[in-house]
């Protein structure tokens, strides 16, 4: 059977709207947040930056280029043949790659005597610890495994051996590494230098390709606008005849997918020593958020250096970084927030993640205590407007081989069994949550907001039904009341302190206030 995909996907959001319904819609039963409380019938979110990678995959597709993965590690050779006597300033901006030499470990006559103090050892032991480090400088046994090498060569733990090699043998800690000619790619045309070299007279013309990956800058620090490590989605066009308009072509085709339709095109004045002069090209495309913003460049490589490579035909060159393309479809002013939520403050939470971190608190254990809650939330629902002094007998039964009678109850006279708020339900609204009546006044609350299904006297019945339980367990009766509700605790809500804190500090508020006054008894007959 074949798997598809977006049927799974539909049958699931199928699911999560029958399992919402089902929660909420019954009175007295659990809502969702309390019967799934680890599991949520939602997919989780793309982070704004791979999603738009995805979308750019996706166009480069249907433009007919083919996706290709460019070295990530390259010499420094490859930009001196580059750049060539700017090659300088370029591997200025370059992370370079360093490594830890292997050291020369001797075992001497007092090593043996500070390895001794530490484990029992002989000859033997010693001659393997020996075979050991000399596999290590060789490069036969790697760094992750030298501790359990010499553990075992020692019969010992890995910890003692950890402490072996601490102790005993400084030369470890006291390694400094030493750079290499490898550096981490800092433009995407260095990785495309050498693609081409390979495949370029292997391929038929036109050769179109692209590549979106990381490359790495050495940047003076991060701010708004630049960060050390970042994404190019860039393409190669090769063919016996390319100009710049093909360029212009690629630019619009790309970025009319993403909702541009002005473009204007300027002489980029910096200039690249590997593309031919007058055709290094700035791409700017017109927003309605950030008017004309520079967005893109191409130009066509040098014949000098492409010679470098062997590579024979002309091959224009088009990129954009991701991320600024990401701040435009976002509408982000800094790319830290964009690319790094968690830590400059860019977190976000819908009102459907605030809804569900609220639940229920105390619940009852047993069906009869559901039974209970279920009770005195239809009695108060049924009798809420009797004037006082009254009382209702909302359940009577055993729980834990004890008679039990729950009564709903108002004292003080004049008033109501409930008070106004008992109906009150929790919304999540714009970043908010409150404790409202369905009533027109709030209309709006419950149509663009997201209504929880539970409240005020749900909340309240659940802890009747507990209550009840433990009075019949203890063998004691007892009552509890709810006056002026004030927060979510005193009608047996809570919210997860991290979204609380989420909403307090995002400028939303928590306003559940509202008179409630609902007593209930617990009576209990041994």
């Amino acid at each position: 059977m074949k798997f598809d995909a977006e049927y799974y996907r539909d049958l699931a959001e199928k699911d999560f709207e029958l399992a919402w319904q089902k929660g909420t819609e019954v009175l007295g039963k659990k809502s969702l947040n309390e019967e799934y409380p680890r599991f949520h019938f939602s997919f989780g979110r793309e982070h704004p930056l791979f999603s738009t990678i995805q979308k750019l995959r996706e166009a480069y597709l249907r433009l007919g280029f083919s996706e290709v993965v460019n070295p990530l590690i390259v010499e420094d050779t490859h930009v001196r043949k580059q750049f060539g006597r700017e090659a300088l300033a370029v591997l200025d901006r370059c992370y370079y790659l360093a490594t830890l030499p292997k050291p020369n470990i001797g075992i001497s006559s007092e090593k043996v005597s500070m390895l001794k103090n530490i484990v029992s050892v002989d000859d033997r032991d010693i001659e393997k610890l020996r075979e050991v480090f000399h596999k290590f400088k060789k490069g036969k046994i790697d760094g992750d495994d030298l501790s359990y090498e010499v553990a075992k060569a020692l019969k010992v733990d890995d910890s003692v051996a950890v402490k072996v090699l601490n102790e005993v043998f400084p030369e470890f800690k006291e390694l400094k590494p030493e750079s290499t000619n490898l550096t981490l790619r800092s433009h995407m045309t260095t990785g495309w230098f050498i693609t081409l070299s390979e495949i370029s007279d292997l391929l038929p013309l036109p050769i179109k390709l692209f590549s979106i990956d990381r490359c790495f800058r050495r940047e003076q620090g991060e701010d708004a606008t630049r960060l050390y490590t970042y994404f190019s989605a860039s393409c190669v066009f090769v063919d016996e005849n390319v100009d710049v308009d093909v360029g212009k072509a690629i630019a619009e085709g790309l970025l009319r997918q993403f909702g541009f339709s002005k473009f204007k095109f300027k002489l980029d004045e910096k200039r690249s020593k590997y593309y031919i002069p007058g055709t290094q090209t700035e791409v700017f495309a017109y927003h309605p958020s950030f008017n004309w913003i520079e967005i893109a460049t191409f130009g066509i490589y040098s014949p000098t250096a492409l010679s470098h490579y062997g590579i024979e035909y002309p091959v224009l060159n088009f990129g954009l970084g991701v991320e600024r393309l990401a701040m435009v479809i976002y509408k982000c002013d800094d790319v830290r927030k964009l690319v790094y939520p968690q830590f400059y403050g860019g977190i976000k939470l819908d009102d459907v993640d605030i809804a569900r971190a609220i639940r229920i608190d105390s619940s009852p254990l047993t069906e009869k205590g559901m039974e209970i809650a279920r009770a005195v939330a239809l009695t108060a629902e049924n009798y809420a407007n009797t004037l006082s002094p009254c009382s209702f007998e909302a359940w009577s039964g055993e729980i834990y081989g004890k008679d039990v009678k729950v009564i709903v109850f108002e004292r003080e006279e004049g008033a109501k069994l409930c008070g106004p708020a008992y109906a009150n339900e929790i919304v999540v609204f714009e970043g908010s949550v409150y404790g409202i009546p369905r009533k027109d006044k709030w209309i709006k609350y419950f149509e663009e907001g997201v209504p929880t299904g539970i409240r005020y006297l749900d909340g309240f019945s659940y802890k009747a039904g507990s209550f009840a339980e433990e009075c019949a367990a203890r063998g004691v009766g007892g009552e509890i009341r709810v006056r002026v509700v004030e927060n979510l605790s005193d009608v047996n809500l809570k919210i997860q302190e991290n979204v609380k804190n989420y909403v307090l500090s995002s400028g939303g508020k928590i306003d559940v206030r509202g008179p409630m006054f609902l007593s209930v008894r617990v009576e209990v007959n041994r």
